[in-house]
């Protein structure tokens, strides 16, 4: 069973991720916490109700949501290739891209992918939130062995 340790944990993390951008992140984690209430004994489920009603998380940060997170993780993990639209908000044009998808981190409110751009044959980092469309494609590419470590090494040298 669950500690009650961890049923805090979770729920925690759970009003965290509500204001993240990303929704499918959200939608997974809310359907993870319905199949463990479901199995929790009453007064576990009347605990987790109470903390559920007095730990709120404030944020200042409000735009729009990205349901691709989801769908870029297993794509990291299978080497999937992934045909994006992205927006370029310094540039204000949008493009189309195959990627290869080797990471995701967390910054400032947004998820960030470093994939390998077919189109630049780099590097390059895109917000998850300006990509508009995204398709993983039946293709698959050869394990780059990314290390987030040594790029942002290499992002420090420059």
């Amino acid at each position: 069973m669950f500690t009650e340790q961890e049923i805090s944990a979770l729920l925690t993390v759970q009003k965290l991720i509500r204001n993240n951008k990303d929704k499918s992140l959200q939608e997974s984690l809310g359907n993870l916490i319905v199949k463990v209430k479901a199995i929790l004994k009453q007064d576990q489920k009347d605990m987790t109700e109470k903390l559920e009603n007095r730990v709120i998380v404030f944020s200042d940060k409000k735009s729009e949501g990205t349901n691709h997170l989801i769908a870029i993780q297993p794509a990291i993990l299978q080497c999937s290739l992934l045909k994006i639209k992205y927006y370029s908000k310094h540039s204000d044009i949008v493009t189309e891209r195959i990627v290869e998808p080797l990471s995701i981190y967390f910054t400032k409110e947004n998820w960030i992918l470093i994939a390998w751009c077919h189109l630049r044959n780099d590097l390059r980092e895109f917000r998850i939130d300006r990509i508009l469309e995204l398709t993983r494609l039946l293709q698959t590419f050869k394990d780059r062995d990314f290390i987030f470590e040594d790029y942002l090494k290499k992002l420090s040298e420059k």
